[in-house]
């Protein structure tokens, strides 16, 4: 692993810029994404005014293309934005303004569904916990199926949420995987919960030779915030490809910005 795609700054819920390059310089990288979240329309869960890339990217793509003057790292100026089903004309408009080098996907919340929060599923009944799960896989989807992102992020989020875990299926893997066989869009490995009680990357290990039999490719994404999950990451990313023979497609990734080569 040579390229982490996902790692958040101060610029939506991280640390400092600074500190996620150098902790990436020590990790043994040479290209790291920074992919801080933008919520381009506002949410039920009132979290557009925390999130605020959507104002502040221009200042994030300054303070990057500063940092490349101190680093021999591959800074990719990137955004994780969150997928609204019937806004799709919004977000690609201002895609285009914005320009990002590539961007991840990913579904947050999908109708009445919180996929962040764990607080609306506690006393929920099974058959409701997997209405959810179904709810989010119907937006994954039409997440793909959009072509708006060069990547989709951790494509199994309700394995998060303790009681939604268990209840994706394995057609629910094969929904996703099919969607992907007929787009350009990626997915990707993602290791943000491994040292929480998930213990595991997004998708689900035993799932991914589903994947393969598709001939689907993955890039890697740590979904790291601060310096040391970065560095407590990347190690298992990195067995990860050794021991289940993944080939990152980090090339295949739009890179528009000229600018972003050191």
């Amino acid at each position: 692993m040579q390229t982490d795609v996902h790692t958040h700054t101060a610029y939506s819920d991280g640390a400092d810029l600074d500190e996620m390059i150098t902790a990436a310089e020590q990790a043994g990288l040479t290209a790291l994404g920074l992919t801080d979240h933008c919520i381009v329309t506002n949410d039920n869960f009132g979290r557009r005014a925390k999130y605020d890339l959507v104002e502040t990217y221009q200042q994030r793509r300054e303070d990057i293309t500063a940092a490349r003057d101190s680093t021999d790292l591959r800074l990719y100026d990137a955004a994780e934005v969150s997928y609204v089903e019937g806004t799709e004309s919004r977000i690609a408009a201002f895609l285009e303004t914005a320009d990002f080098a590539y961007t991840i996907g990913s579904v947050h919340f999908a109708g009445k569904y919180n996929y962040t929060s764990a607080t609306q599923y506690a006393t929920t009944e099974t058959t409701q916990r997997r209405a959810a799960v179904e709810r989010y896989y119907d937006a994954v989807v039409a997440l793909i199926e959009s072509e708006l992102f060069d990547v989709v992020g951790h494509l199994d989020l309700p394995e998060r949420i303790p009681a939604l875990r268990r209840h994706t299926t394995r057609a629910d893997y094969d929904r996703v995987a099919r969607a992907l066989t007929e787009s350009e869009t990626i997915p990707e490995v993602n290791a943000g919960r491994v040292h929480r009680s998930l213990g595991r990357v997004h998708p689900d290990p035993a799932m991914l030779d589903l994947f393969t039999e598709y001939g689907i490719q993955f890039v890697l994404g740590s979904d790291s915030h601060t310096p040391s999950e970065l560095s407590q990451r990347v190690p298992i990313l990195r067995t990860l490809t050794e021991t289940r023979d993944l080939s990152p497609v980090v090339s295949e990734l739009r890179d528009r910005h000229p600018q972003s080569s050191p």
